[in-house]
């Protein structure tokens, strides 16, 4: 048997860095955590070569005392543990005291520190875990660390590494989450020389997301708040995404616990389910979500990173994350905007398909100077049909009742020069000389009449529209968050909507003050539908003469006895006797035509997964079924009165927004994006 030794303390620290270092992303991650441990305001974070080459962070935190520099960079060394009791009450984020030996046995490693009110500093530089430099020196109060040359003494380490720009990406994720974490503090990460984003540390988790992703991802935000009636409760706070722009993974998934970037199954699965009738499969919520527990039931030192955390009552937390995001869901308005691409003043006309799709063959110098010679005809012929003199086409017009057929009159009149909308207040437009138009005159009353009922159509004196405040640079002022887009939203809908008419028999277009609406009909009755059956207890039961016989396991078999009631209640018995086999013998009268066994399967399964609410979500599945056999198909021809009914529901019941599979029901475009497409506002 070979002979049992204790390692040497040089492979000793190498093996225990390994666990908590693994990448430059790791090497910023410890720093970072012990700038926010010291009390920091301002964090700065510089890569290079992904980090691998070089990475400095900079604090303006307490500071390290120059007797206690060295102590630092022992391992277990650390100033917020002191006695075993103090492991149930863990708010700092570095307390392991395992980062900076770590760091200093895999690289290069500089330490500059003043605590404030010194007069001088400390240099402190190891290499490898051996000390090279100690010495005083003048530096800024607070700490900065630079680490170069990572995994410089363990080739094989570095062997693993990606390249710079993936290990660069990593590091920057990191940061992106502490940052999120701790608005308060103003951080900002310098790569390759460049600054990617500074936070104003003005301590709103608002703008800290708006720094760091932009105002597209910002505007689509819905707030989240929610906290329990109870002693030490669990309080939530943050902002998940509308259900229309979720991401394609989870890689926009932020979930902080007490301060720390976590991983958890349990808080994924909770937001999750929360999205289950709102999001299209395949489809992930965004969300950036902060919750506080007391310290005693969650777990912070199961993993040697600090990246997982573990629950005593993993029931409860989902359960309060679940509540939170639903009713943020339910409370918020759900209304979406149509979006037009931006689009170019003069962009060429598109090619046909065949053209586009078509390869040309190998032409020779003359058929190429033909081509471009007819190119040149064409765009002249083109230029001569637009802006050249031309007479109406008759066809465009018709003649008004008493007038002669042969004097071709407009049936929308064109406005009079002093009220047309580009004219400015006293100063009359000029005519073009180059554009013939008819005599502009009265319309006869049947024509006045029909412009009555379309308000829109006549000529009207125009009242300037202020365009939209474009979007303010990071210095600037943020815009106006999430609640406060609720309420203008809110204003809106108390317009009344009304139906003017039917696009495709699917559509339903309607008006609401100075909003066009367009509707989904099938959508929008399928989730009417999918309400109400999940909100009216099925109470018509019908007994089976053969009871369904299904094979569950031990906990689904108890999670179906918990729910007995609720389930008797919507229309569901059940035979016991024989368990672990149940026995189904009587259903909702809706169900009887569906697949029993399935259903029978799919409550088990519905009642050991959910916790919360279990009323309004063990029958989902097969609402979501009746809803879409019931729902108005597309193609269906309804009457106006139908469509009026339909469109109302819709406008006035927040929860019809998304169809049971997630697809959006109506769509708003201001009458400011359609005067906008129609280049009647400039920008």
């Amino acid at each position: 048997m070979p002979e049992i030794q204790v390692l040497p303390k040089d492979i000793a620290e190498l093996i225990a860095a390994g666990e908590v270092i693994e990448r430059p992303a790791s090497v910023l991650k410890e720093l970072t955590e012990n700038a926010i441990d010291a009390g920091a305001k301002r964090i700065t974070a510089e890569l290079k070569r992904g980090g691998v080459l070089y990475m400095r962070v900079t604090d303006d935190g307490c500071g390290i005392a120059p007797d206690q520099v060295r102590t630092a960079f022992l391992r277990h060394a650390t100033s917020k543990i002191q006695t075993a009791e103090d492991l149930d009450s863990i708010f700092t984020l570095g307390f392991r005291g395992e980062a900076l030996a770590s760091i200093c046995a895999v690289a290069r490693t500089e330490v500059l520190t003043r605590q404030q009110g010194a007069e001088l500093g400390v240099r402190y530089v190891l290499e490898g875990g051996e000390e090279v430099a100690y010495e005083q020196s003048g530096c800024p109060e607070g700490t900065t660390v630079i680490v170069r040359d990572l995994f410089f003494n363990v080739p094989v380490r570095a062997g693993f590494l990606k390249k710079d720009t993936a290990e660069g990406n990593a590091a920057a994720n990191i940061f992106q989450k502490i940052a999120l974490s701790h608005p308060e503090i103003s951080f900002r990460l310098i790569r390759e020389n460049k600054t990617e984003f500074v936070t104003p540390g003005d301590g709103k988790l608002y703008s800290a997301v708006y720094a760091i992703f932009g105002k597209d991802f910002a505007r689509d935000l819905l707030p989240v708040e929610f906290a329990e009636n109870t002693e030490n409760g669990i309080t939530i706070d943050g902002y998940i995404m509308k259900p229309l722009y979720a991401r394609p993974n989870r890689s926009h998934q932020f979930f902080f616990v007490n301060g720390r970037s976590v991983r958890s199954f349990t808080l994924i699965s909770a937001i999750e389910e929360a999205y289950k009738t709102l999001i299209m499969t395949g489809k992930y919520p965004a969300c950036v979500l902060r919750v506080r527990v007391s310290p005693r039931i969650v777990d912070v030192n199961m993993h040697p990173t600090k990246a997982e955390v573990r629950f005593s009552d993993e029931r409860r937390i989902y359960q309060a994350v679940y509540l939170a995001v639903l009713g943020a869901l339910e409370q918020n308005h759900l209304v979406y905007e149509f979006r037009l691409p931006q689009q170019e003043s003069a962009a060429p006309p598109a090619a046909p398909a065949a053209a586009q799709t078509a390869v040309p063959p190998v032409q020779t110098p003359s058929a190429v100077s033909k081509q471009a010679e007819q190119a040149q005809m064409q765009k002249a012929r083109m230029f001569s049909q637009v802006y050249a003199p031309q007479k109406p086409k008759t066809d465009w017009f018709a003649p008004l009742p008493g007038q002669d057929d042969n004097t071709p009159v407009p049936l929308i009149q064109k406005p009079a020069p002093e009220v047309r909308p580009e004219a400015s207040a006293g100063q009359p437009v000029p005519e073009n000389p180059a554009v013939q138009t008819a005599p502009v005159t009265p319309p006869a009353p049947a024509i006045s009449e029909a412009l009555k009922a379309f308000p829109a159509l006549t000529a009207q004196p125009k009242t300037p529209v202020s365009p939209p405040p474009a979007a303010p640079a990071p210095e600037q002022e943020l815009p106006e968050e999430p609640s406060a887009r609720n309420a203008a939203i809110s204003a809106i809908q108390r317009e009344k909507i009304q139906v003017i008419g039917e696009l495709f028999d699917l559509y339903v277009l309607a008006q609401a003050g100075e909003q066009f609406v367009i509707i989904d009909k099938h959508a929008a009755h399928e989730r009417i539908l999918f309400e109400r059956f999940r909100t009216r207890e099925c109470r018509d039961r019908q007994t089976l003469l053969t009871p369904v016989r299904v094979l569950l396991t031990g906990d689904e078999v108890s999670a179906l006895q918990e729910q007995e009631e609720t389930l008797a209640g919507c229309g569901f018995s059940f035979d016991f006797s024989e368990a672990p086999v149940i026995r189904m013998t009587g259903v909702p009268l809706s169900c009887a035509e569906l697949d029993l066994d399935r259903i029978a399967s799919d409550l088990a399964a519905n009642c050991l997964k959910h916790h919360a609410q279990p009323d309004l979500h063990l029958l989902d599945d097969m609402f979501h079924d009746l809803a879409c056999k019931a729902a108005i198909k597309a193609g269906t021809h309804n009457t106006k009165e139908e469509l009026q009914s339909l469109a109302v529901q819709v406008w006035t019941n927040e929860q019809i927004r998304h169809c049971p599979h997630g697809r959006p029901v109506m769509f708003l475009m201001s009458k400011y994006q359609i005067e906008k497409q129609f280049k009647r506002i400039q920008d």
